[in-house]
Parts: C-alpha cells; structure tokens; sequence
C-alpha cells in the first residue's frame, strides 16, 4: 500500500511540551509543521509530573498566547528553604536577583499546549505506530501509521527529534557523528503523592545525616514529597507508616513538623545525566530530553526544552524570512552553552544535598561547609538564586 504523502516545512518528532511549544511558535511565523506523537493525548495529559518553571518560560508561555492559566492557577514561589542541621536557611530568590520561579505541573503545561495547537488548527498526529525518520542529510522523511490504520510519509526542510529520552531521532545519528556523555547516580528519589494540608509555602530542600528529602506541594490539600533511596528500592514495599518515618527523621526538628496524610501514589525515580553533542546532524535538530537529562535536584529539564525550542524558532524564522543559515548553525552550540550550565547546577545541588552510599565521616563534614559557605555568602546565594530562577540572556 502506498503511503500517503504530506509535505511541510518543519516536522516535529514528539508531542511533548517541547515539540508543541516549537509548532505553536513556528505557527505564529505562519512556518508551516506536522507533530507526529506515538502516544495518545489522553496518556499524556493522565502522567502526572511535577514541574517547576523558570521565569523565562513562564513568560514565553504567556507572551507568545499559549495560556495565562500558569499565572491564574500556578503558585509563584519567591524563594526555597535549604535545611540541614535541623535548622531551615531561605533562598530569597526576589531579594537576590529579582526573579521567581512557578510551581506548574509538567502536566498542565502539556494541556496548555495541545488546547492552543488544536484551537490554532494545528496538525497533530497522536497515536502513531511504525515511526520511521530517513534521509536526513537532505529532505527528511517521517513514516508513520495513523490510529486507523493509514501510512503517511512527511517529507520536511528540516526535522526536530522533540521525542524524549529514548528518542528514535537520536539513534539515527552514526556513532561517528556524535559524541554522548553519561553520569550515573548511585541513589534515586523515593517520590509520593499525599492527601495532607501544605507543610510548608516554598520547597524545601533537606540535608540529613540520614539523606536527602524534597517538601514540595501540589495543592492545598494534596503534596508531593520525596526522598533519597537505593534505585533498586521497591515502592510496593513500603507502607504509610514507614514513609512517614522516613520522611520524619529527614525534615523534622526545632520546632518543624511534616503535616501526613494517606500516601496516594508511590514510586521510585532513578536519575542520571546525560548529554549528546552535537544537537544536529545535517537537517535534523535534537531537543529537550532526546538530547539531554538532567537530574531533578535543579528543577531543569523542562525549563532546558523550551529553551531549546525557543533558539529553533528564532533559526527557523531566520532561515525562512532571509534565507540566513547562521542561526540554525549555531543552534547547538548556544544551546549547549545553556545545557552544561545547569548540567553543573544540577550535578552541584545533587552532590551538595544527597548523602553518597558509603561515604566516609570528612565527606560529610565536608559536605555542612558547603551548606554553611553558601547560606553565609550573599555572592552562594546569589548564584544558586540566579540559576535555579533562569540565567538571564540568550
């Protein structure tokens, strides 16, 4: 059976927050796209993920038309507690640098998106089987099958691997053209989801003796948590009571108490960091986690797509108003400039944080004058404010 030919300029591997937000602004260019997505809208609006937003992305979304629901329905936090020692240190992220993040489920930014791109008309294929990519040194082509059943062939100027982790994009790419760096961490977090009142207004970043732990909210009446565990950790394992002792002997103290409620939701999250370069091979451009993963410690990943999406606009848009190719050469290497910064971030908030399986008693001690440098320096502060926040430019 002859598939079906669709010709367009740019086609986007990936329906996630990254390739819709890259649709949405090529559209607003009047640049013409096909997002291609194998899993269906409804799985991806019902896999729930926290998110924090970075004040550039939070704009982008805002300014661009996509939705203001994240300033009516997010929680603006202007700062974070570190706390270690039993005694809880504030970031003040609006004193120090003048900015503040959001707290906006992944989730919600997914559904933002798709409203906008479906409203907008725009062409979104989910539920595809049998991708393909090929030719990407010349026009691209994506082969897929539709949900009922139609073969289809895209053929693009260019084409974005938007299509997450395990990105089929990415491992089109010759051995010989790449280059791909690995971190593995020897812990994992421990994650759940509460029925219990705020413990606290901002996040909560816990040092313990006994490992990391993450206070952070969802709503008024029910709260994300996490903790540090072994990444061989069975969530099934553990009930109520011990997560809550655990949770306990982490964050409680001087005068501080977690408020607990029933556990609805459980799981372990491994983590890692990994990072391929370049971000292009010949007319084919990677972005968001089908080119980098950073652990969750600095709250990057999301913030690190949008932005990867935000330079291809502006090449695209440079590419197609004047015929000038420099923005589109340069994609990578501006966005890795941006990726390897929080790539350190997240590695240092990681390191600074979590309590590394057998660490001996001067790593430890080591680690409190970390803490305790940054929380006296008004110069530690500020840098963990500016980047947690966003680094300012392009």
């Amino acid at each position: 059976m002859a598939r079906t030919p669709i010709t367009t300029q740019v086609a986007i591997m990936g329906a996630g927050p990254a390739g819709l937000m890259l649709s949405h602004l090529l559209a607003q260019q009047g640049i013409d796209s096909v997002v291609v997505e194998i899993r269906s809208r409804r799985r991806i609006e019902e896999t729930v993920r926290a998110g924090i937003l970075e004040h550039g992305t939070v704009n982008l979304l805002v300014d661009s038309g996509v939705s203001d629901r994240v300033l009516r329905e997010g929680d603006r936090h202007d700062g974070i507690e570190l706390r270690f020692n039993g005694e809880s240190h504030r970031i003040d992220f609006k004193e120090l640098v003048g900015e503040s993040v959001w707290l906006y489920p992944q989730t919600d930014v997914f559904m933002d998106l798709a409203a906008r791109r479906e409203a907008d008309g725009g062409d979104v294929r989910y539920s595809v089987t049998d991708t393909s990519v090929h030719e990407l040194e010349g026009k691209p082509k994506v082969w897929f099958t539709d949900a009922d059943g139609q073969e289809f062939e895209v053929e693009a100027d260019f084409l974005v691997g938007a299509d997450g982790s395990r990105s089929h994009c990415r491992r089109q790419v010759p051995e010989s053209a790449r280059t791909q760096y690995f971190h593995e961490y020897p812990f994992a977090w421990f994650g759940i989801l509460a029925e219990a009142p705020r413990s606290a207004e901002e996040l909560i970043y816990a040092n313990s003796e006994h490992g990391f732990a993450l206070i952070s909210q969802r709503s008024e009446t029910v709260q994300r948590m996490y903790f540090q565990c072994d990444p061989t950790e069975n969530a099934a394992d553990w009930d109520d009571e011990r997560i809550w002792a655990e949770l306990r002997k982490r964050v409680n103290g001087n005068g501080f108490e977690l408020k607990e409620g029933p556990v609805l939701e459980k799981m372990v999250l491994p983590f890692r960091s990994f990072v391929h370069t370049p971000m292009r091979h010949g007319n084919l451009f990677l972005a968001g986690d089908a080119a980098h993963t950073v652990p969750p410690t600095g709250a990057k990943g999301l913030n690190l797509a949008i932005n990867d999406v935000r330079l291809l606009a502006e090449g695209l848009e440079s590419f197609y108003s004047s015929g000038s190719t420099g923005l589109l050469d340069s994609y990578s290497d501006r966005a890795l400039d941006r990726v390897w910064k929080a790539q350190h971030f997240s590695y240092w908030m990681t390191s600074m944080l979590h309590t590394v399986p057998g660490a001996d008693d001067f790593s430890r001690a080591r680690q409190l004058g970390e803490l305790r440098s940054v929380v006296s320096s008004r110069h530690g502060q500020a840098y963990l404010a500016e980047a947690y926040t966003g680094w300012p430019g392009r």
